[in-house]
């Protein structure tokens, strides 16, 4: 694996950020946005950056929009809130924008693979869904990812949320020193499966759920985190349903 030097990044001007990789999450401090894998890090600021967000070039094209031209902001520009039109989620750190229409992307979600491959089959990213989401149930907006066969279907927004809402549902039951432990790891997804597009009706649709998108989650939580590879995946899936 390639490693970069050392280098100067404008939001973090007061020291040089080293490149370095983790199989542990971190919170990126220029989008905001969870992160694992490689990362530009202030060691004496404990200050992190995606390695898309610490490399982001000043302007890119995105094939979901053709006739866009997205400029890269470190702050959302306006004054109003502005949301991610790949995840849906708020815009709150570095984004991509397009000033002709308004569309924003954060730069892991720009970044995200036109294809992932989660071990068994290939996940093509959409701009919309044609059929339902296995999590939600609905057709939303938003992206996604769906295999070829169709059998497929997963918002990003809802792996997302699946991940968040695991998240805070942990740290709502152990104590304050336990904080930290659970902000260096992504936890089981295991019970929060069982809420999704199946009410908790037996375990017939959870089983399901658990053993084909076990892969598909995975794959598509490396890429949103920020490192589509399959060393990444294989660990993420090993932590989300262990």
């Amino acid at each position: 694996m390639k490693i970069e030097k050392e280098f100067s990044h404008p939001f973090h001007s007061q020291h040089k950020l080293k490149p370095e990789f983790t199989e542990t999450p971190f919170n990126c401090d220029g989008c905001k946005e969870a992160g694992i894998g490689p990362k530009h890090r202030c060691q004496q600021c404990e200050f992190d950056l995606h390695k898309t967000c610490g490399l982001a070039p000043p302007t890119i094209n995105h094939p979901f929009y053709k006739k866009c031209e997205f400029q890269f902001f470190h702050h959302p520009p306006g004054p109003t809130l502005r949301l991610c039109d790949a995840c849906g989620n708020d815009v709150q750190g570095f984004v991509y924008h397009c000033k002709r229409c308004g569309f924003d992307l954060h730069p892991c979600c720009a970044n995200l693979p036109q294809v992932l491959n989660d071990g068994e089959r290939n996940l093509y990213l959409c701009l919309k869904l044609s059929n339902s989401c296995y999590c939600c149930g609905g057709k939303g907006s938003g992206w996604s990812y769906r295999s070829k066969c169709k059998t497929y279907n997963l918002h990003v927004s809802c792996v997302k949320k699946l991940l968040l809402e695991n998240w805070q549902a942990m740290h709502l039951k152990v104590n304050s020193n336990k904080v930290r432990e659970l902000q260096t790891r992504i936890p089981s997804l295991g019970g929060t499966s069982r809420d999704y597009h199946g009410g908790g009706r037996g375990g017939g649709k959870a089983s399901k759920f658990s053993q084909m998108a076990t892969g598909a989650i995975s794959a598509i939580v490396s890429a949103i985190l920020g490192d589509p590879t399959a060393v990444i995946a294989a660990a993420v899936g090993a932590l989300l349903f262990k």
